[in-house]
Parts: C-alpha cells; sequence; structure tokens
C-alpha cells in the first residue's frame, strides 16, 4: 500500500471529480463503483452553476465537460400570473467558461469519467461497496463479491444514503426529507405561451423560473428545441421504494391554477417524469473519522431549491485536493477541509431547505465571491484552520 493512495468511493460528480483533484495533486486514486456503466440517473438533468464551472477549470476538465449540454446566460422570473418580474445575466454570463450549463447527469458523469480515465486514473465498475474498516495504518474497503482493496485514505463519495457513512463515519445519521417531490421532464416542439398569450419563440439562452401558486416550476430550451422542465411542489414523503417514473397526472391541477407557460409545457410531455423526495442531511453531521473522509451529498446533501448540488460538489474536490496536496497528514488536512466547507455548504443546505418548507422565497447570493474564487484557486495554498499548529 503506498503511502499516498486513495480509494474513492462512488463514482459520480463528487467522486470522479475528487479523483481528478487528487491526481492533479500527486496520489494514486482508484474509483470504485457500484453502478455497471456511466449512465446511472441518465432521465435527471441539472444545472452547473459558475461556481461549479470555475472549479472545473480548476481541475482543467472545461473542455470535457462544455462538450455536452448547453450553456445559459440570461435568468427570467415569472410571477404566477406569468408576468416577467426580472430578466438579467446569469453568473458570469461574460465568461464561456464559467457560463451555466444545462446538462443530463449520465452525460456529466460519462464525461468526468471519460477524463478520469484519460488521465490514467483507475476506474473500477460494478463494485458494490458493503463496508469499511479503519486502522492505523490504511482502509480497507470490502465489496459484495468478496473482494477487499486498502489505500491510505478512503473518500466517501457514495451519496445519500452512503455506505462509507454508516459503516465509518457517522452510523447514526440519516438524510430527512424537506418537504417537497421534485418532477424532472423533457418537452419536444414547445412554444412556451402562456394560457393567455400568443406563441413566443423560446430564448435557449434563458432559464425561466416560475413562482407558482401551487409549485415552483423552472424551464431552458436547448439548442436543438428540447425542453428541460423541473417543478417542486410540498407533499407527504413518498413510499421508500416507490415508483421513480411517474406521470404528470398529480402535478397538472397544480400548474393549471395560473397563466403562465408551466402547464402547457407539461401537458406536451410525451414520456414518464421522474419524481423524487428532497432530502437534506442535518447541519452537523461528521464528515471524517482516522483515514476516511465524506463529500458531496454523502456529507452535505441539500435540497435542489438552490440548484447548487453538483457545483458544491465539485467545489469539495478542489479544495480536498488542495488541503491534501498542502498538508499530507490526514488528520491536519481534513480539519483545514472542514474548517473551509463547512460554512459554505450548511448555509447552503439551510436556505435550500428553507426554500422547499416555504419559509423563504429567494436564495442568498452565495454563488461565486472572492473568498471562494480563493480558496478555489489551484496556486493559492489553502489557509490552515485555526489552532491546526497548536
Amino acid at each position: 500500500m503506498a503511502a499516498r493512495s486513495v480509494l474513492v468511493a462512488g463514482g459520480g460528480i463528487a467522486g470522479t471529480a475528487a479523483a481528478l483533484g487528487l491526481h492533479k495533486a500527486g496520489y494514486d486514486v482508484t474509483v470504485v463503483e457500484a453502478h455497471p456503466d456511466t449512465a446511472e440517473d441518465i432521465g435527471a438533468f441539472l444545472t452547473l452553476a459558475s461556481n461549479g464551472m470555475r472549479a472545473l477549470a480548476e481541475l482543467d476538465a472545461t473542455d470535457a465537460v462544455t462538450a455536452v449540454g448547453f450553456p445559459l446566460t440570461v435568468l427570467r422570473l415569472l410571477d404566477d400570473r406569468g408576468t416577467e418580474m426580472a430578466h438579467g445575466p446569469l453568473g458570469a454570463a461574460d465568461d464561456p467558461a464559467l457560463r451555466y450549463r444545462c446538462l443530463l447527469r449520465g452525460e456529466l458523469n460519462a464525461a468526468l469519467q471519460a477524463e478520469a480515465v484519460r488521465r490514467g486514473i483507475l476506474l473500477r465498475h460494478g463494485a458494490r461497496l458493503t463496508s469499511v474498516t479503519d486502522a492505523p495504518d490504511g482502509v480497507t474497503a470490502h465489496f459484495a463479491d468478496g473482494t477487499t482493496l486498502t489505500a491510505a485514505l478512503l473518500v466517501g463519495a457514495d451519496g445519500l444514503n452512503s455506505t462509507v457513512r454508516r459503516t465509518a463515519v457517522a452510523p447514526r445519521t440519516q438524510p430527512r426529507y424537506a418537504g417537497q417531490h421534485v418532477y424532472y421532464g423533457y418537452t419536444d416542439g414547445h412554444t412556451h405561451a402562456a394560457t393567455d398569450g400568443p406563441p413566443t419563440p423560446p430564448d435557449t439562452r434563458a432559464i425561466t423560473m416560475v413562482r407558482g401558486s401551487g409549485a415552483a416550476f423552472g424551464y431552458a430550451v436547448s439548442p436543438a428545441g428540447r425542453t428541460y422542465w423541473f417543478a417542486r411542489v410540498a407533499g407527504d414523503l413518498l413510499p421508500v421504494g416507490g415508483p421513480g417514473h411517474r406521470t404528470a397526472g398529480a402535478l397538472l391541477p397544480l400548474l393549471r391554477k395560473d397563466p403562465t407557460p408551466a402547464a402547457g409545457i407539461v401537458e406536451a410531455c410525451a414520456g414518464p417524469v421522474r419524481v423524487t423526495n428532497a432530502t437534506e442531511m442535518p447541519l452537523g453531521t461528521p464528515w471524517h473519522t482516522g483515514r476516511v473522509l465524506l463529500i458531496g451529498d454523502a456529507a452535505h446533501a441539500a435540497s435542489p431549491a438552490t440548484g447548487q448540488g453538483a457545483s458544491m460538489a465539485l467545489e469539495d474536490a478542489v479544495v480536498l485536493a488542495k488541503a491534501l496536496r498542502d498538508s499530507p497528514d490526514p488528520h491536519t488536512a481534513f480539519a483545514r477541509y472542514e474548517h473551509h466547507r463547512r460554512p459554505r455548504v450548511e448555509h447552503n443546505i439551510t436556505v435550500s431547505g428553507a426554500l422547499s418548507r416555504g419559509t423563504r422565497t429567494t436564495p442568498a447570493d452565495r454563488g461565486d465571491d472572492d473568498t471562494l474564487t480563493a480558496q478555489l484557486a489551484w496556486d493559492t495554498p489553502l489557509p490552515a484552520a485555526p489552532g491546526e499548529h497548536a
């Protein structure tokens, strides 16, 4: 076992990006992923915000990701009457490398994984982790097929229902329901007219948010004419293990109350609609123990109301890589990482949860400030945590 070996559990956004960052920092990285291929969750889409795109740039992965999806440079906000309340630039719209990007989650996973393989990072699919054994001299991952892998460090990037968290870091901590169902769907060839207005050509640069009376709705139109849309609706927790794909029958009555484009977009959706529970991790969830650290949703999942989940995971990857580059001792590096990441991601959990529960109407602007820019800048050392050298 090499002293600079890292095993990353989870080949999604957080895990593969962490592998890119750790490899850049000089670590020998292996990624293990339970899913047999890259197409996991291909049906859901996401938006990468400018802060996420900045993190990708620091990982030298901009080109890999901008080869898929499409950019968004304009934000429109409509009220429940379909009246435009705001129209302006979205994020760092003037910088092509930092523009918001809309893409399928599976496309992003595939792009990051392909880039990792291109750089020589070992990626093992079909490896279902069952437990983790943390020892003073290394960490051993146990898999369902009876095999094991041992490394100096293990990064748990295995998502909301993390096996690493359950077996090694915080066994009593569980994600909780944030109070909303989230619908995702696609509509082809729709004109996006409000119910009382003429058809209008879609603006393929814009993401449009609709503050409906019964649902929060948003959509973006690709250059090919496909509308990517989502809706957030308050309701009881969907049964665990229930169908992930449903019709939009329960959603349409809520959208039809308002003369906005939302109902027409959903009515024209020909395919199945993905429905999930909005979930979040409790504040104060432990993130590390010994040689094991959690990142991404495994550590700090938030409801999707702020749209920052993927971008926060990409930020994690850069800051973790810098922390281990600048302080190879895992105890010190993990503490430094947590010092810089916890305030930001827990603020996002709080704001996003308040939006989901209806106790807040607008997210705080935490997208891409000077402090974050300095934290992500690869050539800038990551400052020590308070008391680190005590």
